[in-house]
Order: C-alpha cells, then structure tokens, then sequence
C-alpha cells in the first residue's frame, strides 16, 4: 500500500482540478482498501474514495485528510457471471465483455471510470444502466464494520442515484458482480433511438455487440465524452447535470413556459419516467436557455463538442468550473424555471 503526503489530486481527475491531499493511499488489494478505510475510521480522519476520478470536483484548497485511491485488479467471466473488482478500468472491462460474445453492458462503452463506481451512480448511456444487469455489490459496511453483500434490489437503484450515493459515508464498493447475456454474439435489444438510427435499424432489434461498442464509441468520441488528452473536451465529467425529472403538471407548465419563450411551435423533450413523471433533456434546456457549445471566455468553457459538458481548457480552476456551473444553473432557472441538479461529486465546494 503507497502512502503519500501533500499528494496532488488533480492527476487523479478527469477535469485535472483540484488541489492536494495532506495523505494519499493507493489500495491494490480488498484487505488494503478495508484496513485504510477501518484506521481512517477509528482516528476520525475525513476519508475521501477516489476511483477513476471521472465523476469529481475537487476545491482548490484540496482534502485536509485522507484520499484513498482505489486501484484493485480483479476480472472473473464464468459463462454469463461477471465479477470486477472496484479497482478495474469500466471501459476495458466492458470491451473484455463484448470480446467473449456476450451482451448487457456494450453500449456502456467509452465510459470513463472505475468498475467500483458504476453501482453508485447507476451509471447509464444510450439506452442501458448498469442497474439491469448488476446482481450483487460486495462492500465494506462503515457502521457494522464487516463486509457485506447487496444483492440488486438492496442496492436501491434508481435514474443515476443508487442507496450508495444517498449513504455516501456508510459503504465502500469492493467487488460488483454482473449476469450477462449469451445472444450469440448478438447486443441486448436496442433501446436509445440514436444508437438505433445510426446502426440503421429500429429500436428494439439486435445488432453484433461489438458493431454496437463501435457505434456508441464512435457516437461518444463526436460529443468529446471518450478520454482524449489532447482533446480539451474531454478534460470533464461527461454530463454535468443530470435530466430533470418533473411531474406531469410540472411538465405541462414547462412545455407552455417554453412556447411562451421559443415560440408555439416548440415541444420540448418528454419522455415517460413512471406514472405522472416525464423527464426532460438538460442539453435541450442549456442550448434553449443561450449557452450554446463552446460557450465561455474563460479557462472553463462549456464543450465544443456537447452542452452538456463543462471542460478544462487547461487553465481553469475549479472556482473557474463552479462559476460556469452557477451561470448555467441560473440562466436555465430564469428561462424556463428548473433547477439543474450537477451529477458530479463535489468535495469541498458546493454549486
């Protein structure tokens, strides 16, 4: 186990924000991640879990306590049962799964991140979450202090929100296992029209699951949402907001403010979320609200590629990223009346 002190963090970030740590431990085991995490706990010391470091925005005056940096390797296929271990790169270990035939996690490629943090968020794109095919999340329990197993329906998994992000300071994701689907090779039904459109065939079919990989990667490189350290418009956390989800009535009085302000021809995104819930696009409402892609004159600027990431244009600060984030959060609260709600982690500052 490495320890280091007054360790910079931001190498650790997909933004490259933030400053440093008073100590950084980089874990490669399950007994180093349980044994940093257990003397954190009993010398009170603030702990902050640090996996891929893609979903995070460090302050600027950085961690006064410990950053463990989860970085345990572990990849286990029995036919359709997949386990990770935390540590495990999501992108490679998705390209692994798709390598062996099988289908349920290929249009989660090209998401930056640890495997360990996919179950806190629930991570999703182009039409899959990792909530449809996660069977069991093994963990460290903080209260009861052992080591616990969450099968899929404890997990309490909702859109990007899981009962890990509720409890952030109770669990620590040590392994998270997977059942996959043996389709001959064949991808999980098709379920985001995007992917559908640009593979030429209609929601619902089946393509070969790595032509659907390549398409998604190739979908996601267009938005800058493939890590590139050349490219700027990676320098981010993806999404920055998460889509709003409103209720029906919210919905109808958010669809009659829009045409009061685009014009009556305007319909805004909807899309069924549950009984009397729609959810709405947060791209549509930062386009609409006036911030177009590349918007910004300062070091954070809104992407060129997407509008719904906020990017590094390699002299920012995270005060540069925050001041960003609260001007789009106003603008699109003044146009329109909905508060976006920023899916990044925050540690040490707040929107």
């Amino acid at each position: 186990m490495q320890e280091l002190h007054d360790a910079p963090l931001a190498p650790l970030t997909t933004f490259r924000l933030g400053g440093p740590a008073a100590r950084l431990v980089t874990a490669t085991t399950d007994e180093e991640v349980v044994a940093a995490v257990r003397e954190a706990d009993d010398s009170a010391t603030p702990l902050l879990i640090i996996g891929g470091g893609s979903n995070l925005i460090i302050g600027d005056k950085g961690f006064d306590g410990t950053a463990l940096r989860i970085a345990t390797k572990g990849f286990a296929l029995e036919g359709t049962a997949l386990e990770l271990a935390a540590g495990e790169v999501w992108s490679d270990a998705v390209a692994r799964t798709v390598e062996a035939g099988l289908a349920g996690v290929e249009c989660l490629a090209g998401i930056p991140g640890s495997a360990g943090a996919t179950p806190i968020q629930n991570v999703g794109a182009y039409g899959q979450e990792v909530s449809r095919t996660i069977t069991e999340v093994v963990a460290y329990d903080r209260v009861a202090r052992e080591r616990v197993t969450l099968t899929n329906a404890d997990c309490g998994f909702a859109y990007r929100h899981s009962r890990f992000k509720q409890h952030p300071d109770r669990w620590v994701v040590l392994r998270v296992r997977f059942g996959l689907e043996d389709a001959g090779g064949l991808s999980a039904p098709l379920k985001y029209a995007e992917t559908a459109r640009a593979l030429g065939v209609a929601p619902g079919e089946r393509v070969a699951a790595a032509t659907a990989r390549d398409t998604v990667l190739r979908l996601r490189a267009g938005k800058g949402m493939v890590l590139d350290p050349e490219d700027h418009d990676t320098w981010s956390a993806g999404s920055f907001f998460t889509n709003p989800i409103l209720t029906d009535e919210r919905y109808a009085a958010f669809v009659a403010r829009a045409r009061a302000r685009l014009g009556e021809d305007v319909t805004p995104p909807g899309f069924p979320e549950g009984e009397g819930r729609t959810k709405t696009s947060a791209a549509w409402l930062i386009d609409r609200a006036g911030f177009s892609k590349g918007y910004g004159t300062g070091p954070a600027r809104i992407s060129t590629k997407h509008t719904l990431a906020l990017t590094n244009r390699g002299a920012a600060s995270t005060e540069d990223l925050l001041a960003l984030a609260r001007e789009v959060v106003a603008g699109v609260h003044a146009a329109f009346g909905i508060t976006l709600v920023n899916e990044p982690v925050t540690v040490g500052v707040s929107l």
